[in-house]
């Protein structure tokens, strides 16, 4: 059964959706910085092009399997795109080291500058905060313990024990009961169009942060709010 929580029926606008009692945050991309990632691709000798290629192939590959029933892990997902990608490269080092060298940027990644403030007046604000990550809660946790924002998290949720990847409707639905949260009571924050549109076919609100100001594609459904940044969702939501 669902905890009992505090009303919290007020509008963020008046056609907009109803203030949220849980935030659930997506990490790569949405709370990590990945521009980094490029220059690990230089550095064994490939494109730094490759780079965002790679990880879109990434959640590619891993939609594919996800569809077929099939939970893989991050780790292995991006590993095994890696050797992939890299393979056809000329690079300054066996395949199986550079592939070493650049899976170890995503354990050093760190956080959007509007991160930790964006967070921390979220978290003032009495919403509560969870992520749900389609990779590993250790990254997750890394990165929020070293920016000293851990403690506004309650719980740090990953696919790998939800049994699905995001967008399945099932992902989220897993961070829901684990948070003993309706669906109209949450709002999933992103800045990826097709995990604001997973959310919002799960019942949830979403936030779309667009960091990069482009168009939202018009395939999908169109998000609750739409921000430019942590700090900007925050205002919105206030």
């Amino acid at each position: 059964m669902s905890q009992q929580l505090p009303s919290t029926d007020h509008p963020v606008s008046p056609d907009g959706p109803r203030r949220p009692r849980l935030l659930v945050f997506d990490v790569n991309e949405t709370l990590s910085d990945m521009a980094p990632m490029a220059d690990r691709f230089a550095e064994v000798g490939a494109s730094p092009l490759l780079a965002r290629s790679w990880f879109a192939g990434v959640l590619r590959d891993g939609f594919a399997l996800t569809v077929n029933g099939v939970n893989p892990s991050f780790a292995d997902v991006a590993s095994a795109s890696l050797h992939t990608v890299l393979g056809g490269e000329s690079l300054d080092r066996g395949v199986d080291e550079a592939v070493d060298h650049v899976m170890g940027g995503l354990g050093s990644l760190g956080l959007h500058a509007d991160v930790v403030p964006g967070v921390e007046a979220l978290a003032g604000s009495g919403i509560r905060l969870v992520t749900l990550s389609n990779g590993a809660t250790s990254i997750a946790q890394r990165l929020l313990e070293e920016s000293g924002i851990a403690d506004r998290f309650e719980r740090l949720l990953s696919v790998e024990q939800a049994g699905i990847w995001k967008p399945a409707r099932a992902a989220y639905a897993y961070a829901l009961q684990e948070c003993g949260v309706e669906p109209m009571d949450a709002m999933l924050v992103a800045s990826h169009p097709w995990d604001t549109d997973g959310a919002q076919r799960a019942g949830l609100a979403s936030a779309w942060i667009n960091r990069g100001g482009g168009a939202f594609p018009a395939m999908f459904q169109p998000p609750s709010i739409e921000a430019a940044s942590l700090t900007d969702l925050e205002e919105r939501l206030r």
